[in-house]
């Protein structure tokens, strides 16, 4: 299990991992680590220790919600080491790091799994050109590193401190080259036409040569502790700082060109390693690369425009309006150091709350149905203008709304209005338990976050619509409840595929012909769509009919044959029709194409009953449908269903069906609501299913059974 988070003063983590992080990346041959810890309470993974990488490119990774889809999250959640080989991988894999790292590099994520509890995970990175596959030896190499950093965890004298910024260290001490003598070196390179660069991870110049500083055209006491991209204007471009955030992650060489003006243009070699980056400048231009123009404003930094990124791709992946309120809560905010949310939707000039994390429901309540314009809060004035409000305090907010202060008891406030072509669409609050200072990087990432946010939460009110609308009209089709039989017991149930507008074309049925007989029937029109769900409607109405016309078996479903037939539909429909005869206890089945029911007479037996099919409805005209019988005793359950319940991606359908006939025999049977549910979990035990279900499930009167069997649901 997780450890629970620990008061603050104590065992300072960063220091006592940091040793421990270096000598993982040493031993394993990685270029990159670092070490996550959770905040169980926060539901949160915090990034506490780094080696061979600038914290400040670690920006969206710092805080990571346990569920996040990334390889870290993964491996902590299901305590086995995950291995990533290359780029290709990572995008298959994990689209949402990929975006934001697209750098050729193999991964390993492993947990760090304590005496007690998981602590958190290890992540290590490897550079380009590394096997696509780990060798046994750095797997061993790995997770004897977990175990070391668990059991330093373990043997924690005090609770943890977690650092607010993860504690970066070198992967090992500064090498210092044999010379002879003091300047020789730098004697050596001022010789050569080329210039010659050093800097460290964090992109500063650590060394340049007198011919470097002459082809930069800066004095070298201008360029040392510097960004190139800072001190030289011209190479102020994304593009240009983007090649050496390639060099670092990738650890592999890196060239490009840029134009110092007025005209002459330089070549950039970068050659990296774990300690920094070695440039060659060399006159010339290996690409036609062309400079910023003129009186372009100056780009953002890329740790702001991938954090962007990273929450850009997050909310593609949003479908619901709680979709979407999951994802605020559980990336968005942690990205920030945010612990409250109120998302709220305009609808009827008031901002109606969708969904909050953070906040006790009696303070959402109240903060529920505010006037767009309310001067309440923030939120009017934002909506108004369309211009964020940033509230660093209490008494900042007090100065502007004297009132809301005292609602929610927080301390910082982020108000990102949700506007769409001047349209509100609603609002975003995020709130700090304590005062926060909005830094430059932190705006520049939230304001244009807000676009994106409301792009997602008016495409997810469209489909909650268009969602509810359908789900209105699937309930419409279906029976509204199945009639009372004596000597009968019934459950179903309906359930759709996942996510998804699309009505589907599963149906069932249950009918009482007389005090003594009954007809039950399940079928499937193929698709998912309104022309599915209107030929769902024609087929039940068209088995009603016939089959309370006192119809047989086999001429209710070949009158309904010929009728799909007449109508010309280019769906195919299979159909199982069950007469019942509770006196007799028998049953009487014809197909039209549809999976076999499974009958389990008593405890411990159940099979699938052999039904002679005949051919889907709508096929041909004079298609026969033969009738099957079969006895149904006393306590007997007949299962009917869907291929929902039994086709899987890469199972055998026989496989399967053989397989839920084995669970039924031994399932509890006694409440078929119960039944219903674990005959599901069988099939899908995580849920998601990728097709729609349908159960109608029917038990005969008879002496409850002795036991239970020993898979009950």
């Amino acid at each position: 299990m997780w450890h629970r988070a620990r008061p603050r003063g104590g065992f300072p983590v960063g220091d006592a991992l940091g040793g421990a992080l270096a000598r993982a990346v040493r031993r394993t041959g990685a270029a990159i680590g670092g070490v996550y810890l959770i905040e169980e309470q926060a539901g949160l993974l915090r990034l506490v220790s780094l080696c061979g990488l600038p914290v400040d490119f670690t920006a969206p990774w710092q805080r990571l919600a346990l569920t996040a889809p990334v390889p870290v999250a993964d491996a902590i959640r299901e305590h086995r080491l995950v291995w990533v080989g290359g780029q290709d991988e990572m995008a298959r894999r994990y689209p949402r790091t990929a975006a934001v790292l697209p750098y050729p590099f193999a991964l390993a994520a492993a947990p760090l799994r304590g005496a007690r509890c998981c602590w958190g995970g290890l992540v290590l990175m490897w550079p380009a050109g590394h096997p696509p596959r780990a060798t046994a030896r750095e797997r061993q190499h790995i997770a004897t590193s977990a175990r070391r950093l668990s059991r330093i965890l373990d043997e924690a004298p005090g609770p943890l401190v977690l650092p607010d910024r993860p504690g970066v260290v070198p992967v090992a001490a500064p090498r210092h080259s044999v010379r002879s003598g003091p300047n020789a070196a730098a004697d050596y390179l001022d010789r050569l036409p080329e210039g010659a660069l050093a800097l460290d991870l964090e992109g500063r110049v650590t060394f340049v040569s007198a011919a470097a500083a002459r082809l930069l055209g800066r004095d070298p006491d201008a360029l040392l502790g510097t960004r190139p991209w800072r001190s030289l204007p011209w190479l102020d471009d994304l593009r240009y700082e983007e090649r050496y955030r390639m060099a670092v992650v990738s650890r592999t060489p890196v060239s490009f060109s840029a134009c110092r003006p007025p005209d002459r243009w330089l070549t950039f070699h970068l050659h990296p390693d774990h300690r920094g980056i070695s440039v060659r400048v060399v006159p010339g231009a290996q690409d036609a690369a062309a400079p910023p123009a003129a009186g372009e404003p100056a780009p953002a930094t890329p740790g702001r425009l991938f954090q962007l990124v990273h929450q850009a791709v997050a909310l593609t992946e949003t479908v619901t309006t709680q979709d979407l309120v999951e994802l605020i809560a559980d990336q968005i905010l942690p990205a920030f150091g945010a612990q409250g949310l109120l998302l709220s939707i305009a609808e009827a000039g008031r901002l109606r709350i969708a969904g909050q994390h953070g906040y006790p429901a009696d303070i959402a309540e109240r903060l529920d149905a505010l006037p767009l314009d309310t001067d309440l809060t923030p939120a009017g004035r934002a909506l108004a203008t369309g211009v964020p409000a940033y509230v660093g305090s209490p008494a900042e907010l007090a100065r502007s709304h004297p009132r809301a202060p005292l609602i929610s008891g927080k301390q910082a406030w982020a108000v990102l209005p949700l506007v769409i072509s001047g349209r509100p669409v609603g609002c975003c609050i995020l709130s700090y338990d304590r005062p926060h200072t909005f830094t430059a990087d932190e705006r520049a990432v939230l304001s244009p976050l807000a676009g994106l946010l409301a792009q997602a939460l008016d495409r997810a009110r469209v489909y909650d619509t268009q969602h509810h609308l359908v789900h209105q009209l699937q309930q419409a089709l279906l029976p509204r409840g199945l009639p009372a039989l004596p000597g009968l017991d019934v459950a179903a149930r309906y359930l759709p595929a996942g996510h998804g507008i699309d009505v589907g074309g599963d149906f069932y049925d249950l009918l009482r012909l007389d005090a003594t007989t009954a007809a039950a029937v399940i079928g499937d029109v193929e698709g998912h769509s309104m022309a599915a769900a209107a030929l769902m409607g024609q087929v039940r109405t068209a088995i009603h009919a016939h089959a309370t016309g006192g119809a047989a078996p086999d001429q209710v479903i070949a009158r309904t044959n010929r009728l799909l037939t007449d109508l010309s539909s280019e769906l195919l429909v299979t159909c199982l029709y069950v007469h019942l005869d509770l006196v007799s206890q028998e049953v009487a089945l014809a197909s039209a194409g549809h999976a076999p029911p499974l009958l389990r007479p008593g405890p411990g037996r159940a099979y699938s009953l052999d039904v002679e099919p005949g051919p889907p409805l709508g096929v041909a005209t004079d298609a026969r449908y033969p009738v099957t019988r079969a006895v149904l005793p006393a306590g007997a359950v007949l299962a009917l269903y869907t291929d929902g319940l039994i086709e899987r991606p890469g199972c055998d359908v026989l496989r399967a069906t053989a397989g839920l006939a084995a669970h039924l025999a031994h399932a509890r049977v006694h409440d078929l609501e119960r039944l219903i549910d674990s005959l599901v979990r069988h099939t899908w035990p995580d849920g998601g299913q990728t097709d729609d279900v349908a159960v109608l499930l029917l038990r005969t009167a008879g002496a409850a059974e002795p036991g239970a069997g020993a898979h009950g649901p």
